[in-house]
């Protein structure tokens, strides 16, 4: 079977003194579903972009194929009189049609949407159709990164179907039941070092678990034998030392004391002193390789208010529209002290605007939309792609804590050399941290969360789970994982959209 081949890979980025890759070895077979898992931060990308020879590095990358990375790079004069098919033949000159059609249908998209502005379609749309454009090539292994960053709960199942039939990919998400639906193998950036298994997302959880108790038992064994050892090695030393007193101690039945026999059995004592030292110190670098890869989410902390009536938004028959143009028609809710809800419902059904107009926003409605007066909002955009300045200025605006809010960071596994960069700096899962970090830190009643995982690494995310699963605080969510939505127990209110 063809493979690509990765040998003694080394990487930094130019200026950085870091490497991001270390004498890096593995195998990817090219008949691979692939899925590439790692912490924000680890280098997945990165990890993509060399395998297409983006960038230099030290080493040996090869293959019997070209590798193709998705997304796409739009050209800049993309707008609302180019056509998809004009975007496509833009992007591939030498792309089929009828090859792009069958994909679509695969992915259950109409192709009509070829003839539409490609302006004009929702963000599904335009990644399913990229992605038709995608694996309408042959002889290619494709590199897809994070597709499911535009696509709802239901986008999701059909890609993770169509996914599923295809082979020859490594795909980055950070969605478990994606993962587990489309691929067979993992390659996995770990704190140290690089691991390669077949199966899927949930098998590797599974069998890191099982390595990650061996490691935590073997630790607590090589933690006792080191006591043992210090104790034995401070006695050996004490013994050596008192014998070598005795060099010069006075006569003994009016004999002299046998120097040269008392200082061989010092000798010999030391040297025991000297060997148990050494175990004691290699048992201690064992120790210290042991949990390199051991991956710790600490425990996060929430501060809710309790507000002091049980019913904190309700509404019935609540219909949105941006002028004629209606969003969302008879909505119907109640969420109450400690509830945990989820607005689900296609791209385009109005999830987004209900959260604005809970929070005052100036959008025309109907029906009826009654929110507790005095209500302490904290909030999460779903784009968050313009947080720009210093991280320190970001939470004084927000009345932070400074010092808790970088811990905070630090435990959601953010590095701390980016402490005193620029946000506009920042990738998008790190922006995204920053802004869930200053929510977690703001006491109010109710947490709005607008697609809070979008490039959210797979860690942070159970460690969110577990944060909402523990201090249960007033949620009006949306989100398309549903992994993590299951995890919570969000309840559920389907949102129907308007044609």
């Amino acid at each position: 079977m063809a493979q690509i081949k990765v040998n003694d890979l080394t990487f930094c980025y130019e200026g950085s003194y870091d490497n991001i890759f270390e004498h890096v070895n593995l195998q990817i077979d090219t008949d691979w579903r692939c899925g590439l898992i790692g912490r924000n931060g680890k280098g997945k990308t990165t990890f993509l972009k060399l395998l297409t020879g983006a960038y230099e590095y030290s080493g040996s990358i090869t293959g019997p194929m070209e590798c193709v990375y998705f997304p796409y790079t739009l050209p800049d004069e993309v707008g609302s009189s180019q056509t998809s098919m004009e975007l496509l033949e833009a992007l591939n000159p030498e792309y089929e049609l009828w090859k792009v059609c069958r994909e679509l249908e695969q992915l259950s998209v109409d192709p009509e949407v070829l003839g539409r502005s490609f302006s004009t379609l929702s963000g599904g749309e335009q990644t399913k159709l990229l992605l038709a454009l995608l694996f309408s090539g042959e002889n290619r292994f494709l590199l897809i990164d994070e597709p499911t960053s535009h696509l709802d709960m239901e986008g999701r199942e059909k890609t993770a179907e169509y996914l599923r039939k295809k082979k020859g990919f490594l795909l980055v998400s950070h969605d478990k039941w994606f993962l587990d639906q489309c691929v067979d193998h993992v390659l996995v950036l770990e704190r140290q070092g690089v691991t390669v298994m077949q199966g899927n997302f949930t098998s590797w959880q599974e069998q890191k678990a099982k390595r990650d108790a061996c490691a935590l038992a073997e630790n607590e064994r090589l933690q006792k034998d080191i006591s043992h050892l210090k104790k034995a090695a401070r006695q050996a030393e004490g013994w050596s030392n008192a014998v070598e007193k005795t060099k010069l101690g006075t006569r003994t039945g009016g004999l002299r004391p046998d120097r040269g026999f008392i200082g061989h059995k010092a000798a010999k004592m030391m040297k025991r002193s000297k060997n148990t030292q050494r175990r004691m110190e290699k048992a201690a670098q064992e120790k210290e390789g042991l949990l390199n890869n051991l991956e710790t989410t600490e425990e996060l902390k929430l501060f809710p208010l309790t507000y002091h009536k049980e019913c904190l938004i309700k509404a019935k028959g609540l219909s949105l529209s941006y002028g004629e143009k209606p969003v969302c028609r008879d909505v119907s809710f109640e969420l109450k002290n400690g509830m945990q809800l989820a607005l689900k419902g296609g791209n385009g059904c109005g999830k987004s605007s209900i959260l604005k107009k809970i929070q005052g926003a100036g959008i025309e409605s109907s029906g009826e939309l009654l929110t507790a007066s005095g209500l302490v909002i904290s909030y999460v955009p779903q784009d968050v792609s313009r947080l720009c300045g210093k991280l320190l200025d970001f939470a004084r605006e927000r009345g932070l804590t400074e010092h808790l809010f970088l811990a905070l960071l630090r435990k959601l596994d953010f590095p701390r050399v980016q402490f005193e960069k620029d946000m506009s700096c920042y990738s998008e899962g790190q922006k995204k941290k920053a802004a869930l970090a200053a929510s977690l830190l703001t006491k109010a009643h109710l947490y709005i969360w607008d697609e809070p995982l979008n490039y959210i690494d797979i860690f942070s995310r159970m460690q969110l789970a577990d944060l909402i699963r523990t201090y249960r605080p007033t949620m009006l969510l949306v989100e398309h994982d549903r992994s993590f939505l299951e995890e919570i127990g969000a309840e559920q209110v389907e949102i129907e959209k308007c044609f």
